[in-house]
Order: structure tokens, then C-alpha cells, then sequence
């Protein structure tokens, strides 16, 4: 399909323009083409737009000043993020603009923690449909769903079945905010241009009674699917991507345990893909844990980690960080015996009879514990108290979980343990940072999955890193689209996490974060997908290049209105 638009070239004056094939209101009708009362005389008589504008010819910062009027007028997160979602539906070049402009105020309106609420409001929000929604009413004909609409070569693709919303669960077709936001962020942090990515909403049913009895609900009203129905219906979606999409990236995202696993193992070999849940959390974990010895002197081989979580966001950390103490120079053996999970029945320990293929993959020798005070079941506080861990990480969504007595415990012995309490939204972290600085004296690095605000504690400000997948998830798409990848690897991940933590400054570490500030965030990921494009070449699954740094320039766009021509 044909799009409405192409970037050309002048031969003359070598100006970089638009050709526009579209005319009059159609224009202003396109997102991607509609610069609102930013078209110029010229553009206005050769578009056919005299007279449907204003007279005025603004630039696009008094359009920005505009905008922060009418953002100034909103009185709630929601409320904000409907607006700015409608700005992108009116004017996608303006709001990519205001976005990056302000990313450190925006990410969390636009991301989490906001996209939660907005999930759960969904069908009540809904005002235009972006992205596409896939159900099983479409079997047999998902390619000309792919096909029904033209989007730039080598496209993002973020999809969810909406199982496992953040920390809020199964949200049915309101799991669409998801896509949607993680493709914003695709644009704002990495340049993708927004004609390159598409969100996708397998809308296989929902479990969410709600839902299922709410007169407004949008989505596909049935149960979900399970078992062979729901795997031929995936199947048949991935088929259809590789043949309308050949070389698209595609990113699963908030799926429940048992299909997140399935699918990525399933997938992963077919077409270039990850589980963000599950890959881009951990590489985000080890950045932090690597920094943490930069903080404190000691190689990340000196950790010894303790994981309250068993999910497919603990289970990819526990992965990965033992991939990373593996490659730090610890023997396999030794590397899993210093990583440890707990779930909802306690520490994860092959002596269990209830545990799955997933947690067996986890599960630590229970002759490890053949020595310690106490008893099976083990609870977090016996875990932390015999295991004496370097770092805790959160990832249960249990708000509160990290208690005063198991943090005091954390830290007796460790001049700067590691506190992580990373559940989304901010209402289930597993504790405050305040509460942390105060519990430890003020000696434990802190990062969290939501943002908080910096801790005063005695005359020292103690600045809180975000372990926002921001940092991760961008740089490797990027990066794997401008190596043209054939396959996402777990070492491109791992090349990922060390470029992030190398991206701290100094004075970042000093002031106790573990992270970049978010404004940071599309300088990091051009250094993420430089260090993603030379593993991708280095693993043989990307095509090398004599620049990388020209290669990654070349797929980055920026927001400013070009002019445009009639063609």
C-alpha cells in the first residue's frame, strides 16, 4: 500500500522535502503530515489548504507554547496523558517535539506510572483507535490486516494479548495503552520515526469479570483463549508479520508468565524479537547492579543477589545476571548458587514438588541450604538473613515487602547494599526509597521502576534512579534494526547493560543513582544501540559496516516540520 507521503530530495539545492501526495483536508487529517497553522503560504496554496486554517503562519515553538498553555489547563496525570494522546492523533510532529523537549516531566504521563490508570480507563477514554486490534474473528486474515494499513520498511512492532498489565493484570483490550506508549518512547528515545512503528492489541478475550459485564467495554467480549486455539492464532500472527514485514523488530510485551516464555522460546529463531518483560527488565537490572560497583569499588562479580519475584521479569534478571557473573569470570555453577528466587511459597529450591518447568530453571541446590538457621519454607527475611546478599531486587508487585526488619537485615554487614524495589506502578513497590535511606543510614544505592522524588537524609541528597526499561528496550531496537539483525540476542542484551551502566557520569554515581536521569535518555540509547549493532556483528547475526555510529545516525528522526511539496 502505497503511503501518503515520501521524503525526497531537492537535486538542485540537495534540501531534504516532503512530497505530499494527499490534498485539502486530508491533510490536516493525517496525523504524520499536519502541522496545524504551520504550513506556510506557498505550502497552503500548492496543498489546497487556503482557507481552512487560521492566517496566522506559526512556528512550531509558539506551537509548543501553545501547547504548554493548554497542558497547564489539565489538572490530573489522566487527564494529561488523554491530551497529549489526542495531540499525537492530531499532530504527531508536534507532540514527538514537546515530548522530547520535556522528557523527564512527560515519560511518566506518558509511560508509567500514568499508563496504568489509563489502561484501566480505557474503553471510558477511548476516542480514536491507533494500532491495530487482532482477534480471533480474524483468522485466516491477519496479513491483509497488516497490509490494510502503509507503514515505513523494517517497522517496530510492540504487541500484547493484555494478560499481564504492569501490575494491574488482565485489562482485555485496554492493554492497548501499552503498545502505544512503548512506541512513543520508541520514537522520543531512539528516533524511530512514528511511521515505523506499529502497536498491536491480540485482543484474544479477557478473564477481567468487569470488563466482561461493563456496557462500555470495546474490546473482543468473550473469555480468552487458551491452548491450541490461542497458540494457532499466534502463529498464524507471526506468519503474517514475517510476509507484510519482512525485517520488522518485534517486541512482546505484557504477557503472562507461562505464553511469555512460550512464545519468545517459540519465536525467537523465526524473526528478531524479545520479551521486554522478561529481556530488557534484566539488562536494565544488571546496568544497575554493574553501577553499583562502580558506586562502590567492587566488580559485579562480587554480588550476591537475592530476587523477590518469580515471574517473567524475575526469572529474565536471574538469567541474566548470572549470564553477567558468568562473563565477569565466575564458573556457571558458582554464578547460579550467588542468584536466588523467591515466590509467594518462599525461596525457589529444587527440594519443591510444586514447581514449574520456568522456576526449575531457577531453583537453587537445596544442599545450599543445608546449613542455615531456620527451615523450609524459606521466607524472604530467613533468605536474606543466611544469604547475606549484596543486592535486593523487587519484582513481586507486593507494595510493602521490603520491610524495615528485612532491609536493617540487608545492610548489617554491607558498607552499600543494593535495594530494588522495581514493581509497577509506584503503589506496589515493595518499599519507599525514604524508607530505605532511612532504614540503612543513608549507605543503601536505591532504584526503583516508578519515579521518585530525591531523599533528604541528614544534609545529603540522595538522588533515585529509575530502572526505567527506557534506557533498554529503545537502544535495542535501534540497534537491531540499523544492523538489520536476523536475531535478539541474549548478548546483545548483556552489551546493552554494560553500555548503560558505562553511560553514568560521575557525578550521577556520586549523588547515589544508579541510572541516568530520564532526560538522558536519548543520548543513552544511541550509546545502547551502538553497543547492541557491534555484539549484533560480532554474534554473525548483523551486517557489518565500516560506521556504526553513521549506520545508527542514519535510522534516527528528528521532530521538525520540513517543507512540503505537491506531488
Amino acid at each position: 500500500m502505497r503511503r501518503d507521503y515520501e521524503f525526497l530530495t531537492d537535486p538542485e539545492t540537495a534540501e531534504v522535502f516532503v512530497g505530499v501526495r494527499l490534498r485539502g483536508v486530508d491533510v490536516l487529517k493525517s496525523s504524520i503530515l499536519n502541522k496545524s497553522n504551520g504550513f506556510t503560504g506557498r505550502e497552503r496554496e500548492e496543498l489546497g489548504l487556503s482557507g481552512l486554517l487560521p492566517d496566522s503562519v506559526d512556528d512550531i515553538s509558539n506551537q509548543l507554547l501553545r501547547v504548554q498553555a493548554q497542558m497547564d489547563l489539565k489538572t490530573t496525570d489522566l487527564g494529561r496523558h488523554v491530551y497529549l494522546n489526542g495531540l499525537l492523533d492530531r499532530n504527531t510532529t508536534l507532540f514527538y517535539r514537546y515530548l522530547i523537549d520535556n522528557l523527564e516531566d512527560l515519560v511518566p504521563i506518558i509511560y508509567t506510572p500514568t499508563v496504568a490508570e489509563a489502561s484501566l480507563h480505557w474503553s471510558r477514554i477511548f476516542r480514536r483507535s491507533r494500532g491495530l486490534y487482532i482477534t480471533p474473528r480474524h483468522r485466516g486474515s491477519i496479513a491483509g490486516i497488516l497490509r490494510a494499513r502503509a507503514y515505513g520498511e523494517r517497522p517496530i512492532v510492540v504487541v500484547t494479548d493484555n494478560e499481564r498489565i504492569l501490575g494491574i493484570g488482565d485489562q482485555g483490550a485496554g492493554g492497548m495503552g501499552i503498545p502505544v506508549g512503548k512506541l512513543a518512547l520508541y520514537t522520543a528515545a531512539a528516533g524511530i520515526h512514528p511511521d515505523r512503528t506499529i502497536p498491536i492489541c491480540l485482543d484474544v478475550g479477557t478473564n477481567n469479570e468487569e470488563l466482561l459485564a461493563d456496557p462500555l467495554y470495546i474490546g473482543y467480549r468473550h473469555r480468552r483463549i487458551r491452548g491450541d486455539e490461542y497458540d494457532s492464532l499466534i502463529a498464524e500472527f507471526v506468519a503474517a508479520l514475517k510476509e507484510v514485514h519482512p525485517g520488522a523488530i518485534l517486541q512482546w510485551e505484557d504477557f503472562a508468565n507461562l505464553t511469555s516464555f512460550a512464545n519468545l522460546a517459540r519465536y525467537r529463531d523465526e524473526l528478531p524479537s524479545f520479551n521486554d518483560d522478561i529481556q530488557g527488565t534484566a539488562a536494565m537490572t544488571v546496568a544497575g547492579l554493574i553501577a553499583a560497583g562502580r558506586a562502590s569499588n567492587h566488580s559485579v562479580a562480587d554480588h550476591r543477589v537475592v530476587i523477590l519475584g518469580s515471574g517473567s521479569a524475575g526469572v529474565g534478571i536471574h538469567d541474566q545476571i548470572v549470564a553477567a557473573l558468568v562473563d565477569a569470570g565466575l564458573s556457571p555453577r558458582d554464578a547460579l548458587d550467588r542468584v536466588l528466587v523467591l515466590d509467594s511459597r518462599g525461596l525457589v529450591v529444587d527440594s519443591r514438588s510444586d514447581l514449574t518447568d520456568v522456576k526449575k530453571s531457577v531453583a537453587v541446590d537445596s544442599a545450599m541450604t543445608s546449613q542455615w538457621d531456620g527451615g523450609p519454607p524459606w521466607s524472604l527475611e530467613e533468605v536474606v538473613a543466611n544469604a547475606k546478599p549484596t543486592a535486593l531486587i523487587g519484582v513481586s508487585g507486593q507494595r510493602g515487602a521490603f520491610t524495615e526488619s528485612v532491609v536493617r537485615t540487608a545492610a548489617a554487614d554491607i558498607d552499600r547494599p543494593v535495594i530494588m524495589p522495581m514493581s509497577n506502578p509506584t503503589s506496589h513497590a515493595e518499599a519507599t526509597p525514604a524508607d530505605i535511606i532511612k532504614w540503612t543510614e543513608g549507605r543503601a544505592l536505591v532504584a526503583t521502576g516508578s519515579p521518585f522524588p530525591p531523599v533528604l537524609e541528614g544534609h545529603t541528597i540522595h538522588r533515585i534512579g529509575q530502572a526505567n526499561n527506557v534506557f533498554i528496550f529503545p537502544g535495542m531496537g535501534l540497534g537491531a534494526l540499523a544492523a538489520r539483525a536476523t536475531k535478539v540476542t541474549d548478548g546483545m542484551f548483556l552489551a546493552a547493560a554494560k553500555a548503560l551502566a558505562a553511560s553514568l557520569s560521575k557525578s550521577t554515581l556520586d549523588a547515589g543513582s544508579l541510572y541516568p536521569p530520564i532526560g538522558q535518555v536519548r543520548q543513552v540509547s544511541k550509546v545502547v544501540a551502538t553497543a547492541v549493532f557491534a555484539q549484533a556483528v560480532a554474534e554473525g547475526v548483523g551486517e557489518p559496516v565500516a560506521d556504526i555510529n553513521t549506520a545508527v545516525d542514519a535510522e534516527m528522526w528528528d521532530p521538525e516540520y520540513l517543507s512540503y511539496r505537491a506531488i
